[in-house]
């Protein structure tokens, strides 16, 4: 252990996490999905821009602000890139290891800065239409202000972690959030005495972490490398709604209640894997929980959304998304090897899997019509009922049906 490279383990483990990394990112922003985004943050942009236009001289766009900024930066965890064997053989070496996680901090805070940087982008404007005397230069101070914090965040996050107290945890991240808040709310409405005050406060906060920190014999292993693990396994489950993931772990729910819906399915061979099908997109977390959300933001992009083309083309986005992210249901179980012994041709599998993705795609068009029509839009409900059953039938019989071939 005297030779021991802190240095060198972090190179390897960075360059090793960010292969991991580039790899699925590639996936995930691929034609399909890079085109889908553009267009929802244009669509987002334009009328963002149209709603501020119209808000009221009273509106309290400060705490919005503060309450955007509080939470965007209080949740700053800190990448290790630690492994379950670290808690074996780099145990022994703990005191040498200062260097290796100094450097995860500097990491962690570099591949953080993005949210700072999409928070005040997407901010700039609510700050300006509460303060239009204000010029640029406040707002960059402000922008300024959020970077340290957010080294100050992660500083906090990192002193917390080798505390073994879950309360103690839990009670420092809350009133680590209401600080955020209110320093970045006073800041917003241009009270700096209130915001200083909140930002001593803060600097308590972080210094009672240091001292209660020190008072612990050892870093607290399990938590760190569970924590890193949980990083990862969140960052699989984002790119398994793009592609395959071999590495995540799937979560498993049993449903009862929705699994009960299902009971109409016929005791017959043919219907084998209407019935596995049907049971894994129920148990599934990552299924039918990206499927129930998509359906979630795309109701409230039509609902609010004021334009009638608009409407149909949120409505068209999220049932492309939602049959896009479920195709790879039909390789779900390929790991299965007793699958392969079902008296059952490929063919009967393949069409058990389109079918359900055609049924959940209608139940997703019979919801979006039903909006429609509580709006009053006669056409968009014949619109929309119409052109998204074309639509999904061409897309899941022809599309995804060659894409499984």
């Amino acid at each position: 252990m005297f030779n021991f490279d802190a240095k060198g383990l972090f190179s390897k483990r960075l360059k090793s996490h960010l292969k991991e990394l580039s790899r699925y990112l590639n996936y995930i922003f691929n034609g399909h999905s890079a085109f889908a985004l553009l267009f929802f943050i244009s669509a987002l942009a334009y009328y963002y821009k149209s709603w501020i236009e119209t808000l009221p001289p009273n509106f309290p766009g400060a705490l919005i602000i503060g309450g955007v900024l509080g939470l965007a930066l209080s949740w700053s965890p800190v990448r290790t890139l630690l492994r379950e064997a670290d808690l074996v053989f780099l145990l022994a070496a703990e005191g040498k290891l200062k260097p290796y996680f100094l450097r995860t901090l500097v990491y962690s805070f570099i591949s953080q800065l993005y949210i700072v940087i999409v928070c005040a982008a997407a901010l700039g404007p609510l700050y300006f239409a509460g303060r239009p005397e204000e010029s640029g230069r406040s707002y960059l101070l402000l922008v300024l202000v959020m970077i340290i914090f957010k080294a100050w965040n992660l500083f906090a996050s990192w002193r917390v972690q080798k505390i073994r107290s879950n309360s103690y945890r839990n009670l420092e991240w809350m009133i680590r959030l209401v600080l955020n808040v209110l320093v970045f709310w006073m800041l917003a409405q241009g009270d700096m005495i209130f915001a200083g005050i909140a930002t001593l406060l803060f600097a308590a906060l972080v210094f009672g972490d240091t001292v209660w920190a020190k008072r612990e014999s050892g870093l607290y292993w399990e938590r760190l490398v569970d924590n890193e693990r949980q990083g990862m396994q969140a960052f699989y489950r984002f790119a398994n709604l793009f592609t395959d993931v071999p590495h995540l772990k799937d979560r498993v729910k049993r449903r009862n209640w929705l699994v009960a819906l299902f009971n109409h399915i016929p005791f017959k061979q043919e219907s084998s894997f209407d019935y596995l099908y049907l049971r894994t997109v129920a148990r599934s977390g990552d299924y039918f929980g990206m499927y129930v959300r998509l359906i979630v933001l795309g109701g409230v992009a039509i609902w609010f959304v004021p334009n009638l083309i608009m409407k149909l083309l949120f409505a068209l986005l999220f049932l492309y998304m939602a049959i896009f992210q479920l195709v790879p249901l039909y390789k779900h179980h390929r790991t299965v090897l007793w699958l392969d012994l079902y008296p059952v041709q490929e063919t009967v599998r393949r069409k058990s899997v389109l079918d359900l993705l055609f049924r959940m795609a209608i139940l997703q068009i019979i919801l979006f019509t039903i909006i429609f029509a509580i709006q009053g839009l006669l056409l968009g409900t014949l619109i929309m009922l119409a052109g998204g059953l074309l639509f999904s039938y061409l897309f899941i019989y022809k599309y995804a049906k060659t894409k499984m071939n």
